[in-house]
C-alpha cells in the first residue's frame, strides 16, 4: 500500500515544530506501525535527510515506549494495544496518516515523536515502591490474599507506564498511572505498612510536576493499552482522603 505520512519534526525541546508530509510506497499489510516508520527512516537516510526521532524498545507491547499518537489518537485506532502491535492492514491505501508526539506539558517533545516521560519515574520514586524488608524467600502460600484482592492488584500493576492516559485526557491528568501504582500496592498486605505516606507522596508529586485533574470523562481507560479499569481512580481517592483525615487526627 502508498501511505502519506504528516509527521511532527521538531530538532529539540526548545525548537518550534511543525508537520512534514512523506510518501511512502509498498508497505506490507502485514507489516507493524513501526516497522512501516523503519522503512521510512531508511528512505530517508539514503537521501541524506534526518530520520524521524521515535521511542521503541521491546516491540511487544510490554515496555510502552511506542507511545506515538495516530490520527489523533494514542498508540492509534485499535483498541487494548501499543503503536508496535498495530499493523498496517488498519490503514487503507493511499490513506492520510497523522503522527504526533504525547502532547502534555509534563512530557516535553525532546525530538520529533520522542518526549521526556522523566515524570513519571519521579513519580515513583516519590513512594511507588515497598521498602519492608522480606528476608529470604517466603512461601508462596505464607501470606493468604483473596483471589479477588490479588486479581485487582494484577490489574492495576498491568500499567506499563506509556502515558497514553496523560496523552488522552483534556487535562492532562496522571490519575490513572498514579492510581494503578497506588492500587497494587493497597491491594496487598505488604503494602499497608507505608500506605498513607505512599498515597499522600505519590499525589503531592503529580500535582507539583503539573499534571491536571481527572474529569470523570473516561478517556484514559479507552486509550490504555492494558485497559485499566477507572476503579482504581476512585480506590486512590478514598485511599488519599483516609490517609488525610488519620495524618490530621494524630496531629
Amino acid at each position: 500500500m502508498d501511505l502519506t505520512l504528516k509527521i511532527w519534526r521538531q530538532p529539540s525541546t526548545d525548537e518550534k515544530g511543525k508537520f512534514v508530509d512523506y510518501q511512502v510506497q509498498d508497505i506490507s499489510a502485514d507489516a507493524s506501525f513501526l516497522e512501516m516508520l523503519d522503512v521510512l527512516n531508511e528512505q530517508l537516510v539514503v537521501n541524506d535527510e534526518d530520520p524521524v526521532a521515535f521511542d521503541h524498545d521491546c516491540r511487544e507491547g510490554i515496555c510502552g515506549a511506542c507511545s506515538l499518537y495516530i490520527n489523533g489518537r494514542p498508540h492509534g485506532p485499535d483498541k487494548g494495544i501499543t503503536t508496535c502491535q498495530m499493523h498496517m492492514r488498519r490503514f487503507k491505501d493511499g490513506e492520510t496518516i497523522v503522527i504526533e508526539p504525547w502532547r502534555a506539558k509534563p512530557f516535553p517533545v525532546i525530538k520529533d515523536l520522542m518526549v521526556d516521560r522523566t515524570a513519571f519515574d519521579e513519580i515513583i520514586r516519590a513512594g511507588g515502591y515497598i521498602s519492608v524488608g522480606t528476608g529470604g524467600m517466603p512461601d508462596a502460600n505464607a501470606i493468604p490474599i483473596p483471589k479477588r484482592d490479588a486479581d485487582i492488584a494484577m490489574d492495576a500493576a498491568s500499567c506499563i507506564g506509556c502515558g497514553a492516559c496523560v496523552a488522552a485526557c483534556k487535562n492532562a491528568s496522571a490519575m490513572l498511572f498514579v492510581a494503578a501504582k497506588v492500587s497494587q500496592f493497597a491491594m496487598l498486605p505488604q503494602g499497608k505498612v507505608e500506605a498513607r505516606e505512599r498515597v499522600q507522596n505519590m499525589v503531592s508529586k503529580m500535582d507539583e510536576l503539573g499534571f491536571g485533574n481527572c474529569s470523570n470523562t473516561y478517556a484514559c481507560e479507552a486509550e490504555c493499552p492494558k485497559e485499566i479499569s477507572v476503579s482504581h481512580i476512585a480506590r486512590m481517592n478514598r485511599e488519599f482522603f483516609s490517609s488525610k483525615l488519620i495524618s490530621e487526627k494524630e496531629k
